[in-house]
């Protein structure tokens, strides 16, 4: 079943936006300038799958990135079985990164039903994945997180303090054409984004984390001899810490990135622009004082909402399959205050949530234990020693884009 992307939007479900109808609801100025939520009434959703396929293939097929892509797609078409979906993905499903973020789209719709099955996952087999519907289920009910009591590893002689697999569920909302009016809509599940984009990790340390964070993004399967393909990012911001034991924040990062004209991650086969690329993200931390590091406690959990903006090679995708449009590298991260501002065409709106997880299956949360390829100033750092590959250098060089 391909996915047959086409520009006769005629073909598609809009996604579904609300229209602004009640006059006394208050300043539209202050309840919708959001430029996602207008583009949400527009769109029109580019995965033209049937209902029946989209479940099928959300319970069975063989790779977990689909599955999981199509349990948020079939979230996203406002199904009414869709509770009774995810309920079926969290107790079948072999894949860890699945059930917790089919919980992740239980708490997404809400209601009763939703938390009653978040409710009765708490005490799963897979600690984290309890952890995870026990979080969801304490947000919907009080707006707060909640996490088990079980011990933790840090390792002091790290880059970083912590490392917070993030996952991250957008819509990336793609220009079909240069009038303004026609709009298509992509919905990444946090494995779809992880694959085309990269895994994303938070990595702060404690003595910065308040103004400064890493952003570090690692791309398996684009290099032939198996390396990773890097990212990193570095944010600076604030933080306001009026709520005890929690942190609020907003923080930008600026960087200078190859903007490929392919439209797809170290493939210069159409040359590139290098080019200063801006992102922003603002949210919540939680600490978690059973947890210290440097007599300071750890950020338990991270959750909130990123934008920016991205170039899509939207005439390669047509006709294509999800495994065909959702590989390593294809669609790239841009800009519109550039030269190459023209190309950029892909707007990008999402949320994102992270905790620390036990990730080598000895019963302890593990704080910075995965491989991060930065240093503190998010450099690449390809053999983790702390010190940079090349200064200056924040994004894979395997190009030679750089010179």
């Amino acid at each position: 079943m391909t996915v047959e992307f086409t520009r006769e939007v005629s073909e598609f479900t809009p996604g579904g936006g609300t229209p602004w109808t009640s006059p006394l609801a208050g300043d539209p100025a202050d309840l919708q300038s959001d430029f996602g939520h207008f583009l949400d009434q527009v769109a029109v959703r580019l995965d033209s799958r049937p209902d029946a396929h989209v479940a099928h293939e959300a319970l069975h097929h063989a790779d977990p990135m689909i599955r999981e892509q199509s349990l948020y797609q079939y979230v996203d078409r406002n199904l009414p079985d869709a509770v009774d979906l995810l309920a079926e993905a969290v107790a079948t499903d072999d894949n860890r990164e699945v059930r917790w973020n089919a919980l992740w789209a239980l708490e997404k719709i809400g209601g009763a039903r939703a938390l009653e099955i978040l409710e009765r996952t708490v005490n799963d087999d897979d600690a984290d994945v309890g952890e995870w519907a026990g979080l969801f289920a304490s947000e919907l009910t009080t707006g707060y997180p909640t996490f088990d009591r079980r011990a933790w590893v840090y390792h002091a002689d790290r880059t970083f303090d912590e490392t917070i697999y993030l996952n991250i569920s957008c819509h990336v909302y793609v220009m079909l054409d240069d009038t303004g009016k026609h709009w298509g809509k992509i919905t990444l599940s946090p494995q779809g984004l992880a694959r085309s984009f990269g895994q994303a990790h938070a990595c702060p340390n404690v003595d910065t984390r308040h103004n400064k964070l890493i952003i570090s993004k690692s791309l398996s399967g684009l290099h032939e001899d198996g390396s990773p393909h890097v990212e990193n990012f570095l944010f600076r911001g604030v933080t306001n810490m009026g709520d005890d034991g929690h942190g609020s924040f907003y923080f930008q990062s600026r960087g200078l990135r190859p903007i490929f004209l392919s439209g797809q991650a170290d493939d210069d086969s159409l040359g590139h622009r290098n080019e200063q690329v801006i992102a922003s993200r603002a949210g919540r931390w939680t600490l978690d004082p059973r947890m210290t590091i440097k007599d300071e406690a750890a950020i338990r959990y991270v959750r909130g909402g990123v934008h920016t903006w991205g170039y899509v090679n939207f005439d390669a995708m047509k006709g294509s399959s999800l495994e065909e449009i959702l590989f390593p590298g294809n669609s790239i991260l841009g800009t519109l205050d550039t030269p190459t501002g023209p190309l950029t065409n892909a707007f990008i709106t999402g949320t994102f949530k992270g905790k620390l997880v036990d990730w080598d299956g000895d019963g302890k949360v593990d704080l910075n234990s995965l491989d991060i390829y930065s240093t503190r100033d998010a450099d690449v750092d390809s053999d983790l020693d702390g010190v940079a590959d090349e200064p200056g250098i924040q994004y894979c060089p395997r190009t030679g884009w750089h010179h």
